[in-house]
């Protein structure tokens, strides 16, 4: 991590002009286990935070200007704004996720007394599911928090991200990715209630396995998936069960109680949408449960279901991720596997036997490429921190 911070210093200084009184930052990605579409349905969700993620350099300016570099998106060039330019809905590259935090700090009434420099380089693949722009959205917070001595918790930053991209960006984000980055911790993952917040942290013992991520290398975004299409088919179930029992949202019901009023939901697939919530949230229960109890293997039976479920009820899989799952199921030494994140491209993640990663990734790789056209990429991640200072 060393050589990429020096990296990222060296870049500050070519494309600003000099690298006096900067800071470097960190803020991770995250995976998410098990627990998947729940984080809006007041379900529980069961993410880690990566010790992949995004790195910023930042330095206060004396005017009311911005100025932005991506070395993810280096054709852009430095991208100028001001304090004054705020527009929610209005910006339409990479800047618009730093831009909202800035402007949901506002709304919070903690304004910028002046502008700053800001470059960013992440080690998340865009567009994979990994919560790259969450990652910028708690490392711009957790900038702003160092750089103008803001008092808001690890916590609040996770809460400010989600409002800038529920309002700014317009995506109907949950919760579950601002949190899991914001508070990381190293070696656990988190079990968070998304009704209530609660949470609490689960040690991730997984004796000789690794967790394998699959990159699809299909991009793809929340704002122009049917994300928030599958958000509104929910809702819309939500209200109809509402009729016929008490429940303030698809979290609160168990398979049996939602198969008796099942029939309330009047759309065959507003069922199948409801239907994945509330047992992807048992799921994500039974699966804790069992990694409390050291029963790797069926954690890794729920996440296959898991992946079922999103395919056949959610219907958010699609033909890439469906074949990196297929492959890895066939693999000897595969625990579990199951896509991540939003779906519609992305990521899937496995829990491999350790003696097994090489052959899973050869496998894996070789029948995926024969089957979509092109390869994918992997990764063997670690399980890390939330947000930090660098220097």
């Amino acid at each position: 991590m060393s050589e990429l911070k020096a990296m990222v210093l060296s870049k500050f200084e070519e494309v600003f002009g000099d690298g006096k009184d900067v800071k470097a930052y960190f803020a991770p990605g995250r995976v998410n286990l098990i627990g998947e579409h729940t984080d809006y349905n007041g379900g529980h969700v069961f993410p880690c935070a990566l010790t992949i993620g995004t790195i910023g350099v930042a330095r206060k300016r004396e005017d009311r200007k911005l100025r932005f570099f991506s070395m993810n998106f280096e054709e852009l060039g430095v991208v100028e704004s001001s304090l004054d330019a705020f527009v929610p809905g209005g910006d339409k590259n990479w800047t618009a996720y730093p831009m909202g935090v800035m402007w949901a700090f506002e709304q919070r009434g903690m304004e910028m007394p002046c502008g700053l420099d800001l470059l960013l380089y992440g080690n998340i693949p865009n567009g994979s599911g990994l919560s790259s722009s969450a990652s910028v959205e708690v490392l711009t917070g957790a900038i702003l928090r160092d750089q103008f001595g803001f008092e808001v918790s690890n916590q609040e930053l996770a809460l400010i991200g989600q409002f800038s991209e529920n309002h700014y960006n317009l995506v109907n984000c949950g919760i579950m990715d601002q949190f899991a980055i914001a508070m990381g911790k190293k070696d656990h993952a988190i079990f968070l209630d998304t009704a209530t917040l609660e949470f609490e942290y689960a040690p991730i013992r997984l004796d000789g396995a690794k967790i394998v991520i699959a990159c699809s290398n299909k991009k793809r975004g929340l704002g122009d998936s049917k994300y928030n299409e599958r958000r509104s088919e929910c809702e819309m179930a939500l209200s109809e069960l509402q009729k016929v029992v008490d429940i303030k949202s698809l979290g609160d019901l168990d398979e049996v109680t939602f198969e008796k009023y099942a029939g309330a939901i009047a759309d065959d697939v507003r069922r199948k949408r409801a239907r994945h919530a509330v047992y992807e949230n048992q799921r994500t229960l039974k699966a804790v449960k069992a990694l409390r109890a050291g029963d790797l293997e069926e954690f890794g039976r729920l996440m296959n279901a898991s992946h079922v479920s999103l395919r056949d009820d959610y219907e958010v899989t699609g033909p890439e991720l469906d074949a990196l799952v297929e492959a890895a199921w066939k693999v000897p030494g595969v625990i579990g596997s199951r896509m991540t994140g939003a779906g519609f491209g992305g990521c899937s993640v496995s829990i491999v036997k350790e003696e097994a990663v090489q052959s899973f990734i050869q496998s894996v790789g070789e029948a995926y490429e024969k089957k979509i056209g092109y390869a994918a990429t992997f990764y063997v991640v670690e399980i890390g921190d939330g947000p930090r200072v660098y220097i």
